[in-house]
């Protein structure tokens, strides 16, 4: 190896280490599960977003760090590579490339890692039984994330609601190619359309064979001479897109609903990712949502708690009659079955509406009032407050 190669692969390890943590840059825990690092993925790219903050390079920084974490702890096989050997697994001039080399401990021996063969055919691509996947093979495109905000009778009955996104589409001038207009696209010559080239690293006296993406093409394995102008070669440009989403009956605040194939679309003719609703609920000024069921609280007066009545109470389809009982107690909860919030796909099952009394006192009472109410309070006697009685029975002893 010349000094240009070592100096070269020097400049590479540094800039490796200046890298930091992929769990630290989503935030997220090792032991965090996939949803978990997609949620933070999708808020750091929301912030950092480059149509969120125009010319700021900062944002625009901090949004290719989270697509660069994102990209290889969504892979279960490239986190697995990641947790091991860090971002060395990923360093060209450590023999990674996507194939997971390892430091050893600066080259000095294997350690305590076990059977050769196996940590061999886990680091490289080809030989020892590993695999390399293509880099220019069909790769799905990402999933994007969206929100819509309704009202709270909106999401017990549903809606439909338009919403607008970003996303990346094929670019329409080019078809995807990246070439102008019947240009056409070429074969890399240097490797051979594979978009990998192999490496030959020397350690311990012993030669390791290992790939690497191809710099001539950047691992595309095609040569584009006369590019797009419209994207720039990329074959992909950026959309405007509005569609209007059907909210279902029943949904809940924070819950999601995915629309397959309307993400960013894949490369190389992968499929489409997907459109990734949260849908936020407003709060009512009366009711209270719990699961599919809905509470809310009714006032009485002293005279309807007293004798029972007729009263109105409030439901998700307007005002409905119901009896309550004389001798109701402030606190008492009555149960409206199929009253509540329909059930999601829940054929026409719906929850409860339970409302929970309150007795309303009334103030201000002039003489005449006062005399009545006393009159009748000494009417009632003891026998009609056995609660009062009890009471102070607990604290007296009589």
């Amino acid at each position: 190896m010349g000094v240009d190669d070592r100096n070269t692969n020097i400049h590479e390890r540094v800039h490796m280490a200046d890298k930091r943590d992929y769990y630290e840059v989503l935030g997220v825990d090792k032991n965090a599960d996939a949803g978990t690092i997609k949620k933070a993925y999708y808020k750091l790219a929301k912030q950092y977003h480059p149509d969120a903050n125009p010319g700021d390079k900062v944002a625009e920084e901090k949004f290719k760090e989270a697509n660069e974490a994102y990209e290889i702890l969504s892979d279960p096989d490239k986190k697995a590579k990641y947790d091991q050997f860090g971002h060395s697994a990923f360093d060209p001039a450590m023999g990674g490339g996507g194939s997971g080399f390892g430091d050893f401990g600066g080259f000095g021996g294997f350690g305590d890692f076990g059977d050769l063969g196996d940590i061999l055919g886990g680091m490289f691509g080809g030989g020892f039984g590993g695999s390399s996947r293509r880099r220019n093979g069909p790769v799905q495109g990402e999933d994007i994330g969206a929100s819509v905000t309704v009202n709270f009778e909106e999401a017990v009955f549903g809606v439909k609601k338009d919403v607008s996104y970003h996303r990346v589409c094929r670019c329409a001038d080019c078809r995807g190619t990246g070439a102008a207009g019947g240009s056409g696209v070429e074969t890399c010559s240097v490797c051979n359309g594979s978009g990998q080239v192999r490496r030959v690293q020397r350690m311990g006296g012993m030669s390791f064979q290992s790939t690497a993406p191809c710099e001539a093409c950047n691992g595309s394995g095609k040569i584009i001479k006369n590019p797009c102008t419209k994207c720039r070669g990329s074959g992909m440009s950026r959309e405007n897109k509005r569609l209007t989403v059907s909210i279902p009956a029943g949904i809940d605040h924070g819950e999601r609903i995915a629309l397959r194939g309307q993400g960013n679309d894949g490369r190389n003719g992968g499929p489409a990712g997907d459109l990734i609703i949260t849908v936020s609920v407003r709060e009512h000024a009366v009711f209270e949502r719990d699961g599919y069921n809905v509470y809310c609280e009714v006032p009485l007066t002293v005279a309807e708690a007293t004798l029972g009545a007729e009263i109105d109470v409030p439901t998700l389809e307007g005002n409905t009659k119901y009896t309550v009982p004389e001798g109701t107690q402030p606190g008492t909860k009555f149960t409206m079955r199929g009253k509540g919030v329909p059930y999601v796909n829940g054929n026409g099952r719906r929850g409860d509406l339970i409302f929970r009394t309150t007795v309303e006192i009334p103030k201000g009472l002039n003489d005449k009032q006062k005399a009545a109410m006393k009159a009748f309070a000494d009417s009632c006697g003891e026998s009609n407050y056995a609660k009062h009685k009890q009471f102070f029975k607990k604290i007296f002893g009589k």
